[in-house]
């Protein structure tokens, strides 16, 4: 089991992210935060300068205050104090009213970057085409909404104004060190050198991992969510054990990622505090013997010789300097995340969507005396296909009646292995077509085409004789109605799930559809009727309910067309009765088209299409086909059975 479940989620069915997506990702933020942006750069520069300026302070009071004030007294030198006091209020008070507007800024450019790019990943999601979907495990695809923007919100939110803060921050230092001390400086460069070296040799182990571990978790993702969705499944077929022995193999990828990404940035931390330290103590011992020593000090307005404050100075700046070094580096697996979560979320936004080269649009229409077509806003009940044509720029309209011939057509999923050859097939307004064949025959295959989930590779299929390539994909499928054989239903009540075929229709609408597919008497025998509260996919309602909700959903669309994919092949005799009385109200006045296990179900078809290996072998009515006693009557007969 756990090796079938492996196979398919192979590289080629991840979402791969973009390369290089920081400078998109700035891009993005700053497009929609401009002046947010800018004001926080400012308030980040005032923060860091406030920050690193604290050690100035420090030997501007042991120069100019304690040392003076122990030889000439405290009134001597209590100007001198205030001065500085006052200065160094302003700066720190600008500080953290920097802090706190860039802090409250970010917040919101940070959830509202959040908001937009959920917001962009939708909208692409629901543009693009069905094949993605049966490329893509769905959880990797939901792990985008969930993980991957949760480490952008680290990356914005706190990474990149971290890197920012500390970055400037350490620039001031380095001025301000190399202002008061070359020789001193020095000794804090081959230190910070080595830092640097820890930061990235670490760091970049624990970026690698956090994103194997982000990898991994999007596999667990989706592993736990299909055993959710199919754990009828593994509970009839006793397969608990393997699921868990499964579950096991995934948790213990995701557990061997996060381990090694959290041992490499746990460990880098402490070990740039200690070398910090020993920093610390390093200035410490030579700042005392250059003092001692009376060391001639260069810097970079001069030489003198070095002081007291100096030294006190320096040692504040490189316990600052050790310290924006560590949070710089913990911040390397962040940003190696965020930029692994922006690569795709960008890759999923990015991805083409559904081509649609469509023009022919469906419009309400009147139909006027002298029997021509003109659009209206009406509600008529009349549809009319609006046709322009690009050569003499004229435009006709073309009354919907549900006629569909398709014309030697041939299909591919992949490219490679052929499905469908040489389908030929008519049917006009009002009739019901039928197709039987063995699993795999390309039944659904075809009504998928119909709908154009997939465009074909050569024939010809025509809708009330307009080319379906020249018609727009929403106008197709607004005129073709679906009930399939896996039900789904949303959450919310009875009526806002029938309401789903047609947005707009009224409740009265919408009972009248539930009565047309033979629903409203169960319905109203629901605890609260049509306000019944559905959650779990109908999970409260039989498999027959849940499917006469399907017929009524697609009712109150009212389409000229309907496609039933084998609708009742999983309900009981008797509950097929039921249903298959609402689909004959439904069929009323429709072209249909049906696809069906049990033969019994398609007898009054006027034709039936005979499927074998992507090849229409036999068709004709239920009669004809009986006296061909050709496949079609051995299935009938149960001379063999559809497999």
């Amino acid at each position: 089991m756990a090796r079938t479940r492996n196979s398919r989620i192979d590289d080629a069915d991840k979402l791969e992210g973009i390369e290089r997506p920081f400078g998109r990702l700035m891009a993005y933020v700053f497009r929609h935060y401009p002046v947010r942006i800018c004001l926080t750069i400012v308030c980040i520069i005032l923060a860091s300068v406030a920050s690193a300026v604290g050690s100035i302070f420090m030997q501007q009071i042991v120069d100019n205050v304690v040392t003076p004030g122990l030889v000439s007294g405290f009134d001597a030198v209590r100007g001198t104090l205030v001065r500085l006091v006052v200065t160094m209020a302003v700066i720190f008070g600008a500080g953290v009213i920097g802090s706190f507007i860039y802090t409250r800024a970010m917040a919101i450019v940070t959830q509202g970057t959040l908001k937009h790019m959920r917001d962009d990943m939708f909208d692409s999601m629901e543009r693009l085409p069905l094949r993605f979907f049966d490329t893509h495990p769905h959880g990797a695809i939901m792990s985008t909404y969930t993980n991957d923007t949760d480490a952008i919100r680290q990356l914005i939110g706190q990474s990149i104004p971290t890197l920012i803060q500390s970055g400037l921050t350490i620039i001031v230092l380095i001025g301000t060190m190399l202002y008061y001390s070359v020789w001193l400086f020095l000794v804090v460069l081959l230190v910070g050198a080595l830092m640097a070296f820890l930061t990235g040799k670490l760091g970049g182990l624990s970026g690698r991992f956090m994103k194997a571990q982000q990898a991994a978790l999007a596999d667990e993702e989706g592993f736990i969510e299909e055993m959710m969705d199919g754990q009828k499944v593994v509970q009839v077929f006793n397969h608990e054990q393997d699921a868990k022995d499964e579950f096991v193999e995934f948790n213990q990828k995701l557990f061997d990622s996060s381990q090694k990404a959290n041992i490499y940035g746990n460990v880098l931390m402490p070990a740039l505090g200690n070398i910090g330290n020993i920093m610390y103590v390093v200035i410490a011992i030579v700042g005392g013997v250059m003092i001692l020593e009376q060391t001639p000090n260069i810097h970079l307005v001069g030489v003198d010789v070095i002081t007291v404050g100096v030294v006190v100075s320096f040692l504040g700046m490189v316990r600052n300097f050790s310290q924006t070094i560590g949070q710089m580096s913990m911040q390397v697996p962040m940003i190696a995340l965020g930029m692994a979560g922006a690569g795709r979320v960008f890759a999923l936004i990015d991805q083409k969507p559904e081509e649609d080269e469509g023009y022919v649009t469906l419009v309400r229409a009147l139909e006027l005396p002298d029997g021509t077509l003109e659009p209206t806003e009406e509600r008529t009940g009349i549809w009319a296909w609006r046709h322009p044509h690009k050569a003499d720029g004229t435009v006709t309209y073309t009354r919907l009646r549900g006629e569909l011939v398709m014309e030697d057509v041939d299909f591919s999923y992949d490219g490679e292995k052929q499905i469908l050859h040489d389908i030929s097939l008519w049917a006009k307004p009002g009739q019901k077509i039928a197709f039987v064949g063995a699993t795999g025959a390309g039944k659904t295959t075809i009504t998928n085409l119909i709908n154009r989930f997939y465009d074909i590779a050569d024939g010809k299929i025509r809708y009330d004789g307009i080319n379906i390539n020249k018609i727009h994909k929403p106008d197709l499928r607004r005129s073709l109605g679906v009930v399939l054989q896996d039900v789904k239903l949303f959450t919310g009540t009875v009526m806002e799930n029938i309401r789903y075929g047609r947005l707009d229709a009224t409740d009265e609408e919408c009972i009248a559809a539930a009565k047309l597919a033979n629903a409203d008497s169960f319905i109203r025998r629901l605890p609260e009727g049509y306000d019944t509260m559905l959650t779990g996919n109908g999970s409260n309602l039989s498999q027959g309910q849940a499917q006469l909700l399907s017929i009524a959903r697609a009712a109150v669309a009212d389409p000229p067309a309907m496609i039933l994919d084998e609708a009742t092949s999983s309900i009981d005799t008797r509950t097929e009765a039921h249903v298959q009385q609402g689909m004959d109200n439904l069929m009323e006045g429709r072209t249909v088209f049906v696809i069906a296990h049990r033969l019994s179900t398609v007898r009054n078809s006027d034709a039936i299409m005979v499927l074998d290996h992507g090849r229409i072998i036999e068709r004709g009515s239920h009669d004809d086909l009986i006296a061909q006693k050709g496949v079609y009557y051995q299935l009938y007969t149960g001379a063999f059975e559809l497999e």
